[in-house]
């Protein structure tokens, strides 16, 4: 263990005791797997492909090689989205509709998925759609979320599907106007910004999932757009953005017609934007 951390810091890995013992769980005591998984991660590659999955809000996640990984600041979103569809649909009831999720450029699911999996803990049906431009994503997402509905015993049911497509594009006509919230991950990266970016993320993600244009905002500023025509009214669009981008994106919002708040967590080094759609 002590040498194979010792490895880990040297190629760079901040959190280096802790990827050693997700390798030596991979590995499971074969030690010519252990160096080949090492050998893979100190060159480069992401952790999260090597051992095919990713955790998020306390639940790991299926993830393919070339498919991007969700992050752990992510989690101010799922909490935060949780907390609002949860306030509005106040106590579970034994009939009625399901809360009606949709995740917007999706990846493996993670995102969506991590939302539903607290409202079916506190006793909701969930409807969760789901769309990305990626295959290979969608069908990480569609195992995630497939997974998801198998696996959990409480009151609640999911009900999800996972679609590739641009934006809104794959999702049913008749969630439009429904949705009580609408989550995206959408690339914020300024286009120049990706060469800065770990190697394990610009060499080993698609570019698609970061690159957000001349000013990160291109693919979040559809998003908002498309949010009005979604959400029920009252509903909610949550978005993660970065730090400098939060007066632009907060800007578009208002012209879109939603109420903007912004959301930080300096723990996970997060920032995000919920935007409601009026009642009125």
């Amino acid at each position: 263990m002590t040498e194979l951390v010792a490895r880990l810091r040297a190629a760079g890995c901040v959190f280096a005791e802790d990827e050693a013992r997700i390798l030596l769980e991979a590995a499971g005591g074969d030690a010519g797997r252990l160096e080949e998984l090492t050998s893979a991660r100190v060159s480069g590659l992401p952790l999260e492909h090597l051992v095919g999955w990713a955790e998020l809000d306390g639940r790991r996640w299926i993830v393919a090689p070339g498919v991007f990984v969700p992050r752990q600041r992510s989690e101010l979103l799922v909490r935060e989205a949780a907390a609002r569809a949860l306030a509005d649909a106040g106590p579970p009831r034994a009939v009625g509709a399901p809360v009606l999720l949709v995740d917007l450029c999706c990846g493996c699911g993670a995102l969506g998925g991590a939302v539903a999996a607290r409202l079916l803990s506190a006793g909701h049906d969930v409807e969760l759609h789901s769309a990305d431009l990626d295959p290979a994503a969608v069908a990480c997402a569609h195992d995630n979320l497939t997974a998801l509905a198998g696996e959990h015993a409480g009151p609640g049911r999911l009900t999800a599907s996972a679609c590739a497509g641009d934006l809104a594009g794959p999702l049913p006509q008749g969630v439009r106007g429904r949705v009580d919230v609408v989550v995206a991950n959408a690339p914020y990266v300024p286009t120049v910004a990706i060469g800065t970016m770990p190697p394990e993320a610009r060499d080993h993600e698609p570019q698609a999932a970061l690159d957000g244009g001349d000013d990160g905002l291109a693919i979040l500023r559809r998003v908002i757009d498309l949010a009005p025509t979604l959400l029920r009214p009252g509903g909610h669009l949550l978005i993660e953005t970065g730090e400098s981008q939060v007066s632009a994106a907060a800007g578009h919002m208002v012209a879109a017609g939603l109420l903007p708040t912004v959301l930080e967590d300096d723990d996970l080094g997060a920032t995000a934007l919920a935007g409601t759609r009026p009642r009125r």
